[in-house]
């Protein structure tokens, strides 16, 4: 069947031939002859391109003034020009490492040679840029492969690659593609400290983050995405801006389909897509990313910010631009909860609105920390709003700017392919991105001592951060203050956090005075004989459980209204507070006392193993946590969850790289009498009592000092009466005015 022609509105007409939009709608107006609209409608119509170049060659127009007007509309006029763009994005990369001369004597070349030679440069970067495995071109390629050539030469790669690119988002459907500004890609990578080498974008779109931290020194950029084009773009595009630099990308959905399993990256950067629904939360719901909790189905972003921190090094950070309702949104609370409780989350940075796509909404950029096993404590997190850094210049209708912009992301909905949207903010990036990056170096550098900023920045205590809604928006946090307190009802608040802190204390002291350890006798620490729990679970010492993935809804009448006892719940010392969607709960185990459940992700902190008690008792057994019910009258429950959480134990018995799993068949217990299991059983219980005793007193520390630190600055305290004079409250004020 003969190929549709190819149609173009009224604004491509005015690009095309070099005029104004204004001129094209008197030539519609002033000349009969002027081709009648073959699509569209009344009040955006379409017009045949072959009979619009007809038309203004005999009106003595020339058509595609420049390079890259005579590219697009070669690409219009060509039969398959969705197969085109695909095989013609690896010869833009291909094309830009020759002089303009060699350019120029290829696009004489006859037809016949200009197809052996664009066969064998897309033959010789096969391996390069991910796409069609076997690339031919054929005499009908032969006008826009010479487009192409003269467009690297006069134009430049990035600019051709441009226009490839936005012709197969066109063709393709691709939804949800936007440009993103090069200053908020530079912003990103600043906030990375150091310089890290290994920088992993999973959601890429066309790479602008990866080159944005290329510019900073990384050296090793891996990238991957659903949209084949992007991808395609991403790799030519990064080969382009930083030709020293190793470049990996992939084609596919990297939830679904990771394309890098097994790299550890010293960074990640990422624009995910937002408010996607079908991201997988079902195929996905015991997936071991997840080791913060499974995302609500509704919560992609939280998927994706787990997908990030999986990848990382103990250590490593990540930036993601992410949309502010991931930070206050009820279904997120508990991964949110998790995130900030393990120390993940370092900062939050709210953007004025007009930042990025959508511009109608001031996005975030959250900076996370893979939390290390021998990492320090991290007791805040920063935020820091820089909505007033915006400045007056608004948009004009009609402006269609790009304001720097230079590649795309992904977004769940919206309409298509990116341009900038009218009534757009300009927005001051030397001062928003002085203000982000300042607080955010002082804080990193020493987050016990920094200074806030009322209004813009506060390091929030971890501890005040999990309440019942666990809401990060920073809005909320920099803009609180004490002084909205009445002084005598903080003096009660005060006085009772102390009250408390002083009883928790108390029971820490006597958990750490509750036995004398003996040091072990003679000069080597004692060995003992072992057996693996495989071994033991085969001759009926113990029993070895563990949940199976659901395959269907479950009933939400039955079991599943259970709490679910989670990883967690153990390193943190709390009871089930797992979400019971996704469990098969005809046959999850149900957790008994008694019972030793044992995480099986290692790594993040907190304890691996304990032993149930009643608050543990009925939940369902969560999908990261295995069961071993012992015999009691062969197996004491302590002494078995201390010596199978033992940090050498868990070592052993544990497999991968970027995420940890315990094996836990593996792990290995020593052979005593019952007498002496109970014995040790006894020790780790009180090594128990002690650490949770720690904690709690610990947590509680930090909220009275952050009752007390805000109440001196905001106003509602004063400090104590000193031993050389009366307190400032009998100061007159005058006094006190004097001596400043």
């Amino acid at each position: 069947m003969p190929q549709p022609s190819a149609q173009v509105t009224a604004a491509e007409i005015s690009r095309i031939a070099g005029v104004t939009r204004a001129t094209v709608s008197n030539w519609r107006r002033r000349h009969d002859d002027f081709p009648a609209p073959t699509g569209g409608n009344e009040s955006s119509p379409l017009y045949d391109l072959p009979a619009v170049r007809a038309w203004l060659a005999t009106r003595g127009h020339a058509t595609a003034t420049n390079a890259l007007e005579e590219l697009r509309t070669t690409l219009r006029l060509h039969p398959r020009a969705g197969v085109a763009v695909a095989k013609l994005l690896p010869l833009v990369l291909a094309a830009a490492r020759r002089a303009p001369d060699e350019l120029t004597a290829l696009a004489e070349l006859p037809d016949a040679d200009l197809v052996t030679h664009a066969d064998g440069s897309a033959a010789r970067l096969a391996d390069s840029v991910p796409g069609p495995e076997a690339v031919a071109f054929s005499p009908e390629d032969t006008a826009v492969l010479r487009a192409l050539a003269l467009c690297v030469r006069d134009e430049g790669g990035e600019a051709a690659l441009g226009v490839l690119a936005e012709r197969e988002l066109e063709d393709t459907a691709a939804s949800g593609t936007y440009v993103t500004p090069i200053q908020l890609a530079d912003l990103v990578a600043r906030l990375l400290p150091g310089r890290p080498v290994r920088v992993l974008d999973p959601a890429c779109g066309s790479g602008s983050l990866l080159a944005a931290a290329s510019r900073r020194g990384a050296s090793e950029l891996y990238g991957q995405d659903s949209v084949p084009v992007q991808a395609r773009r991403s790799a030519v595009g990064l080969m382009l801006a930083a030709p020293e630099a190793t470049v990996t990308v992939g084609i596919g959905d990297s939830l679904r389909a990771d394309a890098f399993g097994q790299l550890t990256a010293d960074a990640v950067v990422c624009n995910p897509p937002y408010g996607d629904r079908d991201w997988g939360h079902d195929e996905l719901a015991y997936d071991p990313r997840w080791a913060y909790g499974v995302p609500p189905r509704a919560e992609s972003e939280l998927a994706w910010v787990q997908h990030a921190l999986a990848h990382l090094e103990p250590g490593g950070h990540a930036v993601m631009i992410l949309p502010p309702a991931t930070a206050s949104r009820a279904s997120g609370r508990r991964v949110r909860m998790d995130l900030v409780r393990s120390g993940a989350v370092r900062a939050v940075v709210a953007l004025p609105p007009g930042a990025a796509v959508p511009f109608h909404i001031g996005l975030q950029l959250w900076v996370l920390q893979r939390p290390g096993p021998t990492g320090p404590e991290r007791k805040s997190v920063l935020f820091v709003d820089t909505t007033e850094a915006q400045t007056s210049m608004a948009g004009r209708p009609g402006d269609d700017r790009s304001s720097g912009a230079t590649s795309t992301g992904r977004r769940g909905g919206g309409p298509n392919v990116g341009s900038p949207r009218t009534g757009r903010t300009t927005l001051d990036w030397a001062a928003l991105s002085e203000i982000a990056l300042t607080h955010w170096e002082a804080f990193s550098g020493a987050p016990d001592e920094f200074a806030d900023e009322p209004g813009t920045a506060r390091a929030v205590p971890v501890i005040d951060l999990l309440d019942d809604v666990v809401d990060l928006s920073p809005a909320r946090h920099v803009r609180v203050s004490r002084t909205d307190v009445e002084p005598a009802e903080l003096a009660r608040e005060v006085d009772e956090a102390r009250r408390r802190l002083v009883v928790r204390a108390d029971s820490l002291g006597e958990a750490a005075r509750s036995a004398d350890w003996c040091a072990a006798p003679g000069p080597a620490p004692r060995e003992w004989r072992t057996a693996t729990a495989a071994d033991l679970a085969r001759g009926g010492a113990l029993t070895l459980l563990r949940t199976a993935p659901e395959t269907r809804e479950p009933d939400p009448a039955g079991p599943a209204a259970l709490p679910v006892l989670t990883g967690m719940d153990i390193a943190r010392g709390t009871g089930p507070t797992g979400d019971p969607t996704g469990l098969r709960t005809e046959s999850a185990p149900v957790v008994a006392v008694g019972d030793v459940v044992v995480r099986a992700v290692a790594g993040g902190g907190g304890a691996m193993a304990r032993v149930a008690d009643e608050a543990d008792e009925g939940a369902l057994l969560g999908p990261q946590v295995h069961l071993f019910r012992p015999d009691p009258s062969r197996l004491d429950a302590w002494f078995l969850a201390g010596f199978l959480g033992a940090e050498e134990n868990i070592a052993a018995a544990s497999t991968g790289s970027t995420i940890v799993h315990v094996s836990p068949g593996r792990l290995r217990v020593p052979l005593l009498p019952l007498e002496e299991q109970r014995r040790y059983g006894e020790a780790f219980r009180r090594v128990n009592e002690l650490r949770a005793e720690a904690r709690h007193a610990t947590e509680l520390a930090e909220r009275t000092a952050g009752l007390l630190a805000g109440g001196l600055t905001g106003g509602g305290l004063v400090p104590p009466p000193g031993a050389d004079g009366p307190s400032n409250a009998d100061t007159p004020a005058h006094a006190s005015d004097a001596s400043v």
